[in-house]
């Protein structure tokens, strides 16, 4: 069998070539075409031998373009979509280019044509695309053959883990013994995770009472080691609770321990049951422990403490295992929230974002009067997005901005806001205050009286941003209206939480090794948790100042030829 090809399609090269040749076609439409492919192949970031002349293959990634960090205004992406969807649609309609893919071979074609069910011959097609394209026959079909489809997937971004070779799997096994032709070869299933979980009510009665006896104690005021006052859990963290440990419970069953003898919490957290459980969780996680089984050991200490469920020399082993975990935590941000800051530290990105709330409030005042209510929307978003910008607080304490309380004027109506948190407000039990300048006192004020009032709806709330029936805005609708706004005209998409990330990333950017003062700004309780967050940018900075040293080094005609 041939090896796999780059690409087993008609591709925007061999388009393009296609219509340079279509003397049909006037000669303004072939060049506004040939130009739109190789725009869009750049906006792509791939080669234009790569890029399948298929506009199922390209739909979604045409969508996810945004105009703004292309640097180009919306029109042109839009003509440039425009022309991309007419080319492949010509060629398909022209030209005979398959609308799904590369042609089939007869022998699959033949065997196609007799699969009666819809939803397997769908399954099917691009496999056995794939396989006409590629000289394999059906009778040379393996899970070899199967894994080479998955890799040829993933290339272009779509789904290659073991639910979607489990599907094919289970679509090519379906066809066996019943289409006449159809190899007597059954392809291998991945495992499948079960489905179904032990209940949590199977478990004894003594092991759920100590659980929710627990739990209860944790929806009132209690004192922590040290003294300090720990206010109660929200519902929602006793739900997650009950379920992390009835998780812990059903893992132990499956690394061997008897459901009789889980008895009590004692009983879960002794600790050669929750040795079991975590050396469980860290086998299911890989060479590396994830951060649920570093923090299940922690809250298995904890618990410990607590309770006090198991005896002192039981607590010193658990603390053990929690050590030895910790040691093996990886420092620094998530991929996710590093591939943001990459993009938070690429010149010009963040002067999109910092601006943002200016234009924002030059469209709600030329909205004002023709549409009052998505003005005083936009002017609130404009605020919010303002005060994060220098004010990176959480996304509860953002919403729960009052004014005159968290918001206020120290020297009179003349002096400039300053936003602050009192300790027992704040996550962390760390206050919080910022001083703003005046450009944002400004835009406060202009929306605490020309827009909020019509929000308010008549009410005398003293929230900054009220929701629509009383109260303060709903989290969740005001953090999606900050993200979807900001990336609708930045191109950047960024949570009300990551905007703690790109400030530590700033700060750190322009005073490098400075985590005392990430810390202050971000309220961190410890510099240790500043240092394992943003530990990670170190090698950015060090990259960027090296760059300037070669860069110094560089000859002038050397650097222009570069250019």
């Amino acid at each position: 069998m041939s090896e796999t090809p780059a690409l087993i399609e008609t591709s925007f090269f061999d388009a393009i070539t296609i219509i340079a040749a279509a003397d049909q076609l006037p000669a303004q439409t072939r060049r506004h075409w040939g130009t739109s492919l190789r725009q869009i192949a750049k906006a792509l970031d791939k080669p234009l031998e790569v890029i399948p002349a298929r506009l199922t293959a390209v739909r979604a990634e045409l969508a996810r373009l945004h105009h703004r960090p292309l640097g180009w205004t919306p029109k042109t992406l839009q003509n440039h979509r425009s022309n991309v969807r007419s080319v492949l649609r010509w060629l398909a309609r022209e030209k005979d280019i398959p609308e799904h893919g590369a042609p089939l071979a007869p022998a699959w074609a033949e065997l196609r044509a007799q699969i009666k069910d819809p939803f397997v011959r769908w399954r099917m097609s691009s496999f056995m695309r794939f396989c006409s394209a590629s000289g394999i026959a059906p009778d040379e079909v393996d899970e070899t053959v199967l894994e080479r489809f998955k890799r040829y997937r993933a290339q272009s971004g779509r789904p290659a883990d073991d639910a979607s070779g489990r599907r094919l799997a289970r679509a090519w096994n379906s066809n066996v013994g019943k289409i006449r032709g159809w190899p007597t070869r059954r392809l291998s299933e991945p495992p499948v995770k079960p489905l179904t979980e032990l209940p949590w009510a199977q478990f004894p009665e003594g092991l759920r009472g100590d659980v929710e006896q627990y739990l209860q104690s944790l929806t009132k005021v209690r004192r922590g080691r040290n003294g300090r006052r720990i206010r109660p859990l929200k519902p929602s963290t006793i739900k997650a609770r009950r379920v992390e440990l009835a998780a812990a419970a059903r893992m132990a069953v499956k690394a061997g321990v008897a459901i009789g003898d889980l008895n009590s919490l004692s009983a879960l957290l002794s600790p050669d049951v929750a040795e079991k459980i975590l050396d469980a969780y860290w086998t299911k996680n890989g060479e590396t422990p994830k951060a649920f089984t570093i923090d299940l050991a922690c809250r298995f200490v904890a618990i410990a403490r607590e309770t006090k469920c198991i005896d002192e020399a039981a607590r010193a082993r658990l603390d053990e295992m929690r050590r030895d975990l910790e040691d093996r935590r990886r420092g620094g941000l998530t991929d996710k929230n590093t591939a943001l800051i990459r993009q938070v530290l690429t010149p010009g990105v963040w002067n999109r974002v910092v601006n943002l709330p200016q234009n924002l409030m030059s469209t709600a005042r030329s909205q004002h009067s023709s549409a009052p209510a998505r003005a005083a929307v936009t002017a609130q978003l404009a605020v919010a997005i303002a005060i994060l910008t220098v004010a990176p607080v959480r996304l509860a304490n953002l919403v729960a901005i009052k004014l005159g309380i968290n918001l206020i004027k120290p020297d009179g109506p003349d002096s400039n806001y300053w936003l602050i948190f009192p300790d027992h407000d704040v996550k962390n039990r760390v206050g919080l205050q910022y001083p703003l300048e005046q450009y944002l006192t400004q835009m406060i004020d202009e929306y605490v009286h020309d827009f909020r009032p019509i929000l308010l709806r008549g009410r005398n709330d003293n929230w900054l941003f009220p929701g629509q029936r009383g109260g303060a805005k709903a989290n969740i609708l005001f953090s999606g209206q900050i993200t979807d706004r900001i990336y609708q005209l930045t191109g950047l998409r960024i949570t009300v939480h990551q905007f703690r990330h790109a400030a530590g990333a700033m700060v750190l950017k322009h005073r490098p090794g400075e985590y005392e003062l990430v810390r202050q700004l971000l309220g961190h309780r410890n510099v240790q948790t500043t240092i394992n967050a943003y530990i990670g940018l170190e090698n950015i900075h060090a990259s960027e100042i090296f760059s300037k040293m070669v860069l110094e080094h560089m000859d002038e005609e050397d650097m222009e030829a570069a250019e």
